[in-house]
């Protein structure tokens, strides 16, 4: 019995490639505080979403990044306080407060570990590629429409910055990579604002950053049966959220850097990053796919050492340099997210060159997950939908190509039917009406070499081919089955009726 449970993790000490290369330690060192800058606004707004104080979703940046560096399962991959858990959580905050807020995100992490555990990660194999790319659309769309409100009724003086921001981030790479250009962006902005005395919005004017470490503790709520079912659902909520878009972006980072990551690790991870953020009192998080893309394809980050660094950066500018961090512009992060969703937009499944090639179905999929998880501002619902509707397009395409052809022996005293293509619920449905059952002579011969039986449904079709040959009369002989298809065939014929 063991060995049809999962692998357990395994958690390989291995020296870090950052000790041996100069030039990949200061890529991951900048990318880190890149990445703490550009959270630092994002998580007081998750914080105004769930109904928290700033502090709330600062620490949970905080430490979700820390300890995800340590026992996650794919590098470089930044997991912070996020707006699809904020969205979770709120109405248990607004309805009970704070205590149970944190109550559910160390449950959640319990659920994540849990689920990790069993195996969930797995089910990531049934995504298909057409709902990967709406995944990394919508994515890209939703950065982009979260910066809007920051362009709208703002000082004249914000849309200059933005472009020179952008201009910036597009020109300074041919000058020189060894310094992010998003880094350059935003210290460069910050100068000419402060210095110039520009009055824009800034960092500080979201919310006030926290002056010291949070400390660990209980969430001040009663240890009861009452409790429990109370913060269960939002938990189990958050857990599923949390975990469909931490593995559907580590497969997107999987795919960008061209390396394997260990998805069940991944998954624990998460839940022992919400467990460790809910003692610290934070709201809890999971993987960030902006910050990520920041760190992965616009910073060049590769290691543990930018996740870890960015968490660390994160309080250090908050605690020590929050004053300056205050000062920054909003214009100068607006530019690196915008330039995020450019990057992150897969702009080659858009092309009419593309879009002549690819079958409908296909496209289909694309639009109906980008289309869902716009309307729904969650990853999760989106991609859950765009799978659904993959698999149903599928099962309508592989239904058609169950066939049936017959061949009646020269005496006449037998026909042979030959059954190619698959049979499942879908195809078989039709298998019943494609024999002639009063034409033909008392012999009938069903070849199903050339197919394969999936599941109950194909066997009750075969029983009811049978049957309507019995009532006139008339033999039938299955043959051809291969050894699944022949183990399912015994133990379910002639059982699916019920005696009816």
């Amino acid at each position: 019995m063991s060995s049809l449970l999962p692998a357990a993790p395994r958690f390989r000490l291995s020296k870090p490639e950052w000790l041996d290369s100069p030039k990949v330690l200061r890529t991951e060192v900048l990318a880190g505080l890149v990445v703490a800058l550009a959270l630092i606004p994002e998580a007081i707004s998750f914080s105004i979403i769930a109904g928290v104080d700033p502090a709330v979703g600062l620490f949970a940046s905080f430490t979700m990044a820390v300890v995800i560096s340590v026992v996650g399962g794919r590098k470089a991959m930044i997991s912070a306080a996020t707006g699809a858990v904020a969205l979770v959580i709120a109405p248990l905050n607004q309805e009970h407060g704070l205590g149970y807020l944190i109550a559910a995100v160390i449950l959640a992490g319990v659920f994540q570990v849990l689920l990790g555990a069993v195996g969930v990660a797995k089910l990531m194999r049934f995504v298909p590629r057409s709902v990967m790319v709406g995944f990394v659309n919508a994515l890209a769309v939703l950065i982009f429409m979260a910066q809007v409100p920051e362009m709208r009724d703002v000082p004249w003086a914000v849309y200059p910055l933005l472009a020179g921001g952008l201009a910036l981030m597009v020109f300074f790479p041919k000058v020189t990579k060894v310094i992010p250009a998003p880094l350059v962006s935003i210290v460069v902005l910050t100068v000419i604002t402060v210095a110039a005395g520009i009055a824009v919005p800034t960092v500080g004017d979201k919310g006030e950053l926290p002056s010291s470490l949070p400390v660990p503790g209980l969430p001040d709520v009663p240890f009861t049966l009452d409790t429990l079912t109370t913060i269960a659902p939002y938990a189990l909520a958050m857990a599923l959220v949390g975990l469909m878009e931490s593995l559907m972006t580590a497969k997107l980072v999987d795919d960008i850097t061209d390396t394997r990551s260990n998805k069940t690790r991944e998954s624990i991870g998460q839940g022992v990053a919400n467990i460790v953020t809910g003692f610290f009192g934070g709201m809890g998080g999971c993987a960030m796919i902006g910050q990520t893309m920041i760190n992965v394809r616009v910073s060049g980050a590769r290691t543990r050492l930018s996740t870890f660094l960015a968490g660390s950066f994160l309080m250090v500018l908050c605690v020590v340099f929050g004053p300056v961090v205050s000062d920054i512009p909003m214009a100068a992060l607006v530019a690196v997210m915008v330039m995020v969703s450019v990057a992150t937009f897969d702009w080659h499944s858009i092309s009419p060159r593309t879009l002549r090639r690819m079958p409908l179905g296909e496209t289909i999929v694309m639009v109906t997950t980008v289309v869902v998880v716009v309307a729904t501002h969650n990853l999760a619902i989106g991609v859950v939908v765009g799978t659904v509707a993959a698999m149903i397009i599928f099962a309508r395409r592989v239904a058609h190509l169950a066939n049936v052809s017959g061949v009646v022996d020269p005496d006449g005293k037998q026909v042979v039917y030959s059954v190619t293509g698959e049979l499942f619920f879908a195809s078989s449905n039709d298998l019943v009406h494609q024999f002639d059952y009063k034409g033909d002579p008392d012999d009938v011969v069903i070849d199903l070499s050339g197919t394969h039986i999936w599941d109950a449904s194909s066997v009750a079709a075969l029983d009811a081919i049978e049957t309507k040959y019995a009532q006139r009369g008339k033999k039938v002989t299955i043959v051809g089955l291969n050894e699944p298809s022949a183990d399912m065939h015994q133990r379910l014929a002639g059982q699916l009726t019920g005696g009816h």
